[in-house]
């Protein structure tokens, strides 16, 4: 099939080649593919500087020789995980551009940890499958199935508590832990529960909302329902673990920085035979009084390099969210750093650096 002409390729420091033409047999998934108005086609040309022109079902991609051959490979990939029968949404495109890793095989939820340990990154619930879309993410989860006890240290938006739920409904049903049990502080944003109308249950679950929304991606109405009748999913607020011991459990302690010193090292003592633990929090987040010790700096500077425990660190580019909130926090990071500088602020927001700290795996 003949091509019309090509437009001149895009400037650049490297030299342009000639078309890099890609033949897709199955035209329902190609349309998949290209998306809405080729909105994937435009992120994908956008992304890497490069021209997709669509004739049929070829697509010509034009521009210089290695960034025509990064194109390829992200569109090969993408349509790879159509002829699996797995959706590509705008999200899909963002990851594939970030990492470009082919598309897992079918696995069952007992052969994840398995899967990991090869290198892919797919966990698969009852309802949706969610993969890794950076690298930080990637390391992350693969340092939830490595090590019993694992920090997510970043900011909003970087899907630290949906990739820990995630991860802990995966171990469930693959039959790897008896139970999971999420957990947050109830009180934050300057909020207490005495204010809040209704019974205690009505009183806390507005601050467990979030921890719900995620279960619920990833189980039917019904069997979340019954499991937590069951108790083999708990969410209740971080005080009311004083006293257990946790065994064969996945743990979650969401929003660790507004946990006081003393709640942060109950919470980790509870830690029994079996059991894994994820701590997720914001360090620019920090609701505590002022002059109170926020507990997830506190065991951030105590257990580095302690055995056993992981710590992994987020920043505004491993934001999945609207491309806007990374923006906003990259925005804020420069005002505290500015700050810093004029010898303002306490230093407990934005500061995230250096970068991509090292872990301290087992």
């Amino acid at each position: 099939m003949g091509l019309n002409p090509l437009p001149p390729a895009p400037s650049g420091n490297a030299s342009p080649a000639a078309e890099t033409l890609l033949e897709f047999p199955d035209n329902r998934l190609l349309i998949d593919l290209c998306g809405a108005n080729d909105r994937h086609l435009a992120r994908i040309e956008e992304g890497l500087g490069v021209h997709i022109l669509r004739r049929g079902n070829l697509l010509a991609v034009i521009g210089p020789a290695d960034a025509q051959a990064e194109a390829a490979r992200v569109l090969r990939g993408l349509y790879a995980r159509l002829e699996q029968g797995r959706t590509v949404e705008m999200g899909e495109v963002e990851a594939a551009l970030r990492m470009g890793d082919v598309p897992a095989a079918e696995t069952t939820p007992a052969e994840q940890l398995e899967m990991f340990s090869a290198g892919n990154y797919e966990l698969r619930t009852r309802k949706k499958s969610v993969e890794p879309r950076t690298e930080a993410q990637k390391d992350y989860v693969r340092s939830l199935f490595q090590n019993e006890l694992a920090f997510g240290i970043g900011p909003a938006g970087t899907g630290k508590t949906y990739l820990a739920v995630a991860v802990g409904v995966t171990m469930l049903i693959g039959g790897h832990v008896d139970k999971i049990i999420l957990s947050r502080p109830a009180v934050e944003a300057g909020e207490r529960l005495g204010f809040l109308p209704g019974d205690m249950k009505e009183k806390v679950d507005p601050y467990m909302q979030p921890l719900y929304d995620a279960l619920n991606d990833f189980l039917p109405s019904k069997q979340m329902q019954k499991l937590m009748e069951e108790k083999r999913i708990e969410i209740a607020p971080l005080a009311f673990m004083r006293g257990r011991t946790l065994a064969s459990a996945f743990v979650v302690l969401d929003e660790a920085q507004n946990a006081t010193a003393m709640q942060m090292k109950m919470f980790l003592t509870r830690l029994g035979e079996g059991s894994r633990m994820v701590i997720t929090g914001d360090r620019s987040q920090i609701d505590l009084p002022r002059g109170m010790q926020s507990g997830l700096v506190e065991a951030e500077r105590i257990l580095k390099g302690v055995k056993g425990i992981s710590f992994s660190y987020f920043t505004a580019q491993d934001v999945v969210r609207h491309p806007l909130v990374a923006r906003i926090i990259q925005a804020y990071d420069a005002e505290d750093v500015a700050a810093l500088a004029r010898g303002e602020g306490d230093g407990n927001r934005g500061d995230y650096a250096p970068r991509r700290m090292p872990r301290s795996d087992a």
